[in-house]
């Protein structure tokens, strides 16, 4: 949407049709002490194009970018390469829209591209159904948590020790409004995930079990275990997937008895962008369709017999009465969810399959070659493309020196947990196939640099 000022003779004009002498008669209403008098001290005034170019270029120039250093991040929002393509189709005027489509006879090509994401999102994570987007990977979890609540009409969640903590804040932080007990503690530092004691967490008042696949640590999770153990006491199992690329080398959580699996979106198609905006994923159980928050799309055929695609499902507060609603929060983020279908499809299934190896292959590289630098220790003894190290010292200051000698080497442990003191050496670290051998070679001459 393009940005056309008012001139001071249209301003006048719309005053005068509703009966106003000045723009300040607008906001009669609004309490003189909640009124500014004067600009807010300490901002700018107004500045010409050329002028802001050059603060806003001098602000960007703070960043230490992704691409600009060797990039180790990882922890829920992974650097992936993202083909031109995918950047030139989004943008392309029958595309470019972040909104949900409710009028079919104008929107037929993003409900198709709905339906065909829909359909790559389910093939992904070996669920019957998927949805067509939602807001992020955390609010999605959230989703997935109240709708377990539903199907089992229970109030009591199990999230597994390797779960996000953003995830978890997410959920903790909706539980508060729905009266839902949430039950989650911080992972420890050891090789393999606590699977027994999530399973003996289960009772008869648990709705759902939520794991991360692989997990916050970077480890895979034994998902058939536990799914057997949520079913036999009637429970559902969630499945949270923050890096969809992994899919590519381990089973699908579908295949594994997940009953629901949501996840983030981000690796395909999205790219990093500071922070976002991100792609919620989410899949289930055919049975639990009716439960199923946000939007899901079909295809039918219109009065001729010609193929056509609508809006067959839509359960959020827009659509149906507020009380009827499965959610309120289900932002379908269209044009992200565009670039992840048009990415998935340039790769298809064998080029998943690859990329996820190649993902693997270079996480490995990377864990050997740091697993030589003294005192440090490879964690995990089994990862996709994400792993733990635990340093001889506090995590934190580490990242801290190694951005200052231009490495972005890992996300601290204590930063995601800074209330567990037993988690503090620990350093998540990430490659993907935009690692390069001089990258990892930067990052352990760093990292020795570091320790010494």
């Amino acid at each position: 949407m393009r940005y056309l000022p008012l001139t001071p003779a249209e301003r006048s004009e719309m005053l005068g049709v509703i009966g106003a002498a000045t723009v300040d008669d607008l906001f009669v209403d609004v309490p003189a002490a909640a009124r500014l008098s004067a600009p807010i001290a300490g901002l700018p005034m107004h500045a010409s194009e050329m002028a802001v170019e050059r603060h806003m270029a001098a602000l960007s120039a703070k960043n230490l970018s992704a691409g600009a250093v060797p990039f180790f991040l990882g922890a829920g929002a992974y650097r992936h390469h993202v083909p031109a393509s995918v950047d030139h189709l989004i943008q392309r005027g029958e595309f470019l829209t972040a909104y949900t489509p409710y009028q079919p006879e104008i929107a037929q090509g993003t409900l198709q591209m709905l339906f065909e994401f829909q359909t790559q999102v389910a093939r992904l994570f070996g669920t019957e159904i998927a949805n067509a987007s939602m807001y992020d990977g955390s609010t999605a979890c959230w989703e997935a948590v109240a709708m377990a609540g539903r199907v089992t009409r229970r109030k009591r969640a199990v999230l597994c020790s390797g779960l996000h903590p953003h995830y978890v804040a997410t959920v903790r932080t909706m539980a508060k409004f729905t009266g839902d007990t949430i039950e989650a503690s911080a992972p420890r530092l050891e090789a393999e995930p606590d699977t027994a004691g999530v399973i003996a967490a289960i009772d008869d008042q648990t709705s759902c079990v939520v794991v991360q696949y692989p997990d916050i640590l970077g480890r895979v999770t034994d998902l058939a275990a536990i799914a057997e153990a949520a079913h036999a006491k009637g429970a559902l199992l969630v499945a949270v997937v923050t890096e969809p690329v992994a899919l590519g080398l381990i089973e699908a959580p579908g295949a594994l008895g997940a009953d629901i699996v949501v996840g983030e979106g981000q690796s395909l198609g999205v790219g990093l962008q500071f922070g976002g905006p991100y792609l919620g994923l989410f899949g289930c159980s055919e049975k639990f369709v009716r439960q199923m928050p946000g939007r899901l799309c079909g295809e039918t055929v219109d009065a001729e017999g010609k193929r056509g695609y609508v809006l067959t499902l839509s359960t959020r507060e827009q659509h149906i009465r507020r009380e009827k609603a499965t959610s309120n929060i289900c932002t379908n983020a269209g044009l992200c969810a565009l670039a992840f279908s048009i990415h998935m499809t340039l790769l298809g299934g064998t080029g998943l399959d690859r990329l996820a190896r190649l993902n693997h292959a270079r996480a490995q590289a990377t864990a050997e070659r740091l697993a030589r630098v003294p005192s440090v220790a490879v964690l995990n003894s089994a990862y996709v493309n994400e792993f733990t190290v635990v340093l001889p010292q506090d995590a934190r200051e580490v990242v801290r020196a190694l951005a200052d000698r231009q490495v972005l080497g890992g996300v601290s442990l204590g930063r995601l947990y800074p209330d567990a003191p037993d988690l503090a050496n620990g350093l998540l670290v990430c490659a993907s196939e935009m690692t390069s051998d001089e990258d990892i070679e930067a990052l352990a001459v760093a990292l020795e640099g570091v320790l010494a």
